[in-house]
């Protein structure tokens, strides 16, 4: 079993080195870098999923699965908004005929 502190450090150094790499991004970037970062957040509900379904295993599976569930129900509305506003994005690019 991982311990929890050695999850929450990797949880800590990565959301520091995605905020350093995200900060020096050309902003005409950021649209294409959306667009392809919406499917892999798909990663992030599979991810929840296994973690909720380890709580079983857990001394605390009712706060854990709780917990889970939050996180299943976030990262499902992050992917369809950003797919949302992706598409809104494209639309503006069309011609109108």
């Amino acid at each position: 079993m991982i311990h929890p502190f050695i999850l929450i450090a990797v949880f800590v150094v990565c959301t520091v080195a995605g905020y350093f790499i995200i900060k020096n991004v050309p902003s005409l970037l950021h649209t294409p870098l959306m667009s392809g970062m919406n499917a892999l957040s798909g990663v992030t509900i599979v991810g929840a999923i296994t973690a909720t379904g380890y709580a079983l295993f857990s001394d605390t599976w009712f706060v854990v699965q709780a917990i889970g569930c939050i996180a299943i129900v976030l990262a499902t509305i992050n992917v369809f908004g950003g797919f949302g506003v992706t598409h809104r994005m494209l639309r503006m690019f069309n011609k109108k005929k």
